[in-house]
C-alpha cells in the first residue's frame, strides 16, 4: 500500500521538476513575464492619474454628478406630451441613412475588393492590390464623425452628408475585409475551373466568391448593426438623424428624453440582430433540403 505523505509528494514534485526541467523553466518565465506586465499596467494607471491631475476629489465629484444624471434619466416628466412623431421620424431618418450608406458601400466595395486581393492580382498586377489596400487604409483610418464634418462643410447639413460619411468609412473597412475573405478562399476550385477552360471572371465568381460569400454577408449585416449604433454621432456634427435630437435634449438637460431614445435604439439593434441571425442561418449555414425519392408504382 502506497501512503501519500507531504514528504513523498514533495519528493515526487522534485523528481518531476528534474525530469521536465525545460517545461518548468518555461512556466517560470511565463509567470515572471505575467508579473512584469501586471506591474507595468498598475504603474501606467498610477502615472496616468498623477500626471493628468485626476484627483480623488475630482473622481468623487464626477461620480456624484453621474448619479444625478442617472436619477434624471429614469424619471420621465410629462411623458404624454412628448413629440413622439418627431422622435420616431428622426429614428427612421437615421435608419435610412444607415441603410443607404452601408448598402452602397457594400455593393461598391465588393468589386473593388477583388482588385485588393493578392491571390487574384498576381505578378505585375500586385501593385494594384497594394495601392487598393493603402486606399482602403486611408478611408477607414478616418473616423465617421470626421467624414461627417467634412461632408457637412462640403455639401451642407442634412442626411446626404451622413450617407456619404458612412459610405466612405465603410468602403475602406468592408473593402479590406472582403479582400481578406477572398484571400482565405481555397485555390483548388479555381484550379479545377481553369482546367475546364473557364474565363477569369468565371473563376473569380464561382471559384472564389462562392467561398467568400458567407464572409461578405456576415460582414455586411454586422456593419448595418454597428452603423445603427454609431450613426447617432453624425447628428452632433449636423449630418441629420437622431443625433440632432440627442444634442438638443442634452443641451437642455432633458436626460429622460435621451434615455427614451436610447432604449428605442437598443430595441431596434436587437431586432436587427435577430433578423441578421436568421439571414445568416438561411444563406450561410443553409437549410435542410428533402432528398428526391422516386415513388414506387403501386
Amino acid at each position: 500500500m502506497i501512503i501519500n505523505t507531504p514528504l513523498a509528494h514533495d519528493a515526487n514534485l522534485d523528481s518531476w521538476r528534474e525530469e521536465h526541467r525545460v517545461i518548468f523553466s518555461q512556466q517560470k518565465c511565463y509567470l515572471n513575464k505575467l508579473a512584469i506586465i501586471s506591474v507595468a499596467i498598475v504603474l501606467f494607471y498610477v502615472f496616468f492619474f498623477n500626471y493628468f491631475g485626476v484627483s480623488s476629489q475630482t473622481f468623487i465629484n464626477g461620480s456624484k454628478q453621474l448619479m444625478r444624471y442617472f436619477s434624471n434619466m429614469f424619471i420621465w416628466k410629462d411623458f404624454i406630451n412628448w413629440p413622439f412623431s418627431y422622435y420616431y421620424s428622426q429614428i427612421l431618418l437615421t435608419l435610412a441613412i444607415v441603410f443607404g450608406g452601408t448598402i452602397t458601400a457594400s455593393l461598391i466595395a465588393l468589386p473593388l475588393s477583388f482588385l485588393a486581393s493578392r491571390n487574384i492580382m498576381k505578378g505585375p498586377f500586385s501593385i494594384i492590390a497594394y495601392a487598393m489596400r493603402k486606399l482602403f487604409d486611408v478611408l477607414r483610418g478616418i473616423d465617421m464623425a470626421i467624414w461627417g464634418m467634412i461632408f457637412v462643410r462640403a455639401i451642407g447639413m442634412g442626411p446626404l452628408a451622413g450617407i456619404m460619411a458612412i459610405f466612405i468609412q465603410d468602403l475602406g473597412l468592408l473593402g479590406r475585409l472582403y479582400a481578406e475573405g477572398h484571400e482565405a478562399a481555397d485555390e483548388k476550385p479555381s484550379r479545377g475551373l481553369t482546367a475546364l477552360g473557364a474565363a477569369s471572371l468565371q473563376k473569380h465568381r464561382f471559384g472564389i466568391f462562392t467561398q467568400s460569400f458567407p464572409t461578405f454577408l456576415a460582414l455586411s449585416l454586422y456593419q448595418i448593426e454597428s452603423n445603427t449604433r454609431s450613426a447617432a454621432v453624425l447628428g452632433f456634427v449636423g449630418a441629420g438623424g437622431i443625433g440632432l435630437v440627442y444634442a438638443e435634449n442634452m443641451r437642455l438637460w432633458h436626460w429622460d428624453v435621451v434615455t427614451f431614445i436610447t432604449l428605442n435604439l437598443v430595441v431596434i439593434v436587437m431586432t436587427m440582430d435577430m433578423i441578421s441571425s436568421k439571414l445568416r442561418q438561411k444563406y450561410i449555414v443553409g437549410e435542410d433540403v428533402p432528398l428526391f425519392e422516386r415513388k414506387k408504382n403501386q
